[in-house]
């Protein structure tokens, strides 16, 4: 009952009085027409709400402390996973999580950020913030995967990378610009999905891919709105003004073509019914794989450049101010 959210306490009232009646059902059978009113009256309650989230409500799902990390989408979508440690340079950054697996009978190379869900995984995770040993771990993998032809897929979950000092000294801008580099150039088939929070160039370093799809209530943005906020007002009450003027969300993405899909969540989100949104992600991404893997080599890295090649296209005719009318 925790983890529900301040804009879903309708819904929570309801469920609490549907708890309190299953209880009483036991020793009054005729509650029970009662829960079933009360189970539609909060699926319509829910219906409702979540059809006019805003931008930052869409932002506070995206973070939900219960979302299911990449871990969780590994246990649910793959077989046979192995993980895979370390960049061969400095460490093993426990906020990336690499390994081979297989998906529909297929050998892929799985990439992913890593938040955590207690407060001693987040520690021990950086809160799903990389090093720069952490891209060059999942560098390391991108590139075997290019060795042996493996079609790469990556989860994009993290506020950013890590801004700390000894990050910075170890080379964090480097790391992330090689990872853009090298992606933009492999040979195999990737994809990228945005499975909850996509901040930055934390989440760039993952997500060059031929095909970039997001979850229904995940966001995608080169900074936070609370970042936003303080740049550009200095002031915290502008975070939800600021979550809309970045046109973060799933759906702004893909009107501005940013991104290829996205993928629905179940009602209340991907957290409500993990194995459900598992299941339309399996389905999405077995998709995706079919028909990059039908293509050309050299058709498929041309359509990638072209793809990334468009992001951020404008027309500058279009974003002239018009001319005063003649008098």
């Amino acid at each position: 009952m925790n983890d529900f959210l301040e804009f879903e306490k309708p819904i929570l009232e309801i469920q609490a009085r549907i708890n309190h009646l299953k209880d009483v059902v036991k020793t009054e059978p005729r509650q029970s027409e009662e829960i079933k009113k009360l189970q539609k009256k909060m699926e319509a309650l829910q219906e409702e709400i979540y059809s006019k989230l805003t931008a930052w409500q869409k932002t506070l799902i995206a973070r939900h402390s219960q979302r299911p990390n990449t871990d969780d989408y590994i246990e649910m979508l793959f077989e046979d996973f192995t993980e895979l440690h370390g960049d061969r340079l400095y460490g093993d950054d426990k906020s990336i999580l690499t390994g081979l697996a297989r998906l529909d009978g297929r050998s892929v190379a799985v990439i992913g950020h890593q938040k955590g869900k207690t407060v001693k995984e987040r520690i021990t995770r950086n809160f799903g913030m990389p090093h720069p040993e952490g891209y060059r771990k999942a560098l390391r993998i991108m590139q075997l995967a290019e060795k042996f032809k493996k079609p790469i897929i990556t989860f994009v979950d993290t506020p950013g990378a890590y801004p700390g000092v000894g990050a910075e000294e170890r080379g964090q801008s480097e790391a992330i610009a090689r990872n853009l580099m090298v992606m933009s150039q492999i040979k195999v088939p990737i994809i990228s999905v945005v499975i909850g929070e996509g901040g930055s160039g934390g989440a760039l370093a993952i997500s060059v891919a031929d095909r970039l799809l997001m979850l229904q209530y995940s966001i995608y943005s080169v900074i936070s709105p609370e970042g936003c906020a303080a740049i550009l007002w200095n002031d915290a009450a502008k975070t939800a003004e600021a979550a809309e003027a970045l046109k973060m969300t799933a759906q702004d993405l893909l009107h501005l073509k940013v991104i290829d899909e996205i993928i629905p969540e179940p009602p209340g989100g991907a957290h409500r019914n993990p194995s459900k949104m598992a299941e339309g992600l399996a389905k999405t991404l077995s998709k995706h794989l079919r028909e990059l893997e039908s293509l050309p080599q050299e058709e498929r890295l041309q359509a990638r450049y072209n793809r990334l090649r468009q992001i951020g296209t404008y027309s500058e005719e279009a974003s002239l101010p018009k001319a005063p009318p003649s008098s």
